[in-house]
């Protein structure tokens, strides 16, 4: 009777029998579940930004991202599913939607009709973060709030016909 053949993990020298313990916990991260700190409490749902950030890793912890996401409010929102955009590996695609400055605020007000912070506030703290800035009638919602902007582009479209630059 000859000898049953040996895989390549059991023959001498090869690497070692991969072995899987059925009985220890699957410990992955759940996508769009936050840590849940209190048991029996439903855990809150975020926003999927996966797919975006797969690229743009650097909007994880950017804080108007991350306060939008603990909404459910995603990057898909506001700037459309963008499937060509998060398939292009050239990153040559623009986004289904982008905002040029004009847009901004227009952009905003979809969801937030109004603003909590009196205008004088509003000047102020504007002029303190922008100081070689004096027209008051070009503060948009993004210069106070988070820093949604690449701070390296390797790719530039125009924001209104997103045609590549």
């Amino acid at each position: 009777m000859s000898e049953p053949e040996l895989s390549q993990a059991e023959k001498p020298g090869g690497p070692p029998a991969l072995v899987i313990d059925q009985d220890a916990p699957l410990l992955l991260d759940e996508p769009g579940r936050a840590e849940n700190p209190l048991p029996g409490v439903a855990t809150k749902v975020l926003a999927e930004n996966g797919p975006c950030f797969v690229c743009h890793a650097n909007y994880q912890a950017e804080p108007l991202a991350k306060q939008h996401a603990g909404s459910d409010v995603g990057c898909v929102a506001c700037h459309g599913p963008s499937y060509a955009h998060r398939n292009d590996e050239n990153n040559t695609t623009p986004p289904d939607v982008m905002y040029p400055r004009n847009g901004i605020d227009p952009a905003c007000r979809k969801c937030h009709a109004s603003h909590d912070v009196p205008a004088g506030k509003i000047v102020t703290l504007w002029l303190q973060r922008f100081p070689d800035k004096t027209d008051a009638q070009s503060i948009v919602c993004t210069d106070c709030h988070g820093d949604h902007r690449l701070k390296v582009r390797t790719v530039r479209w125009d924001k209104k016909t997103g045609k590549l630059l």
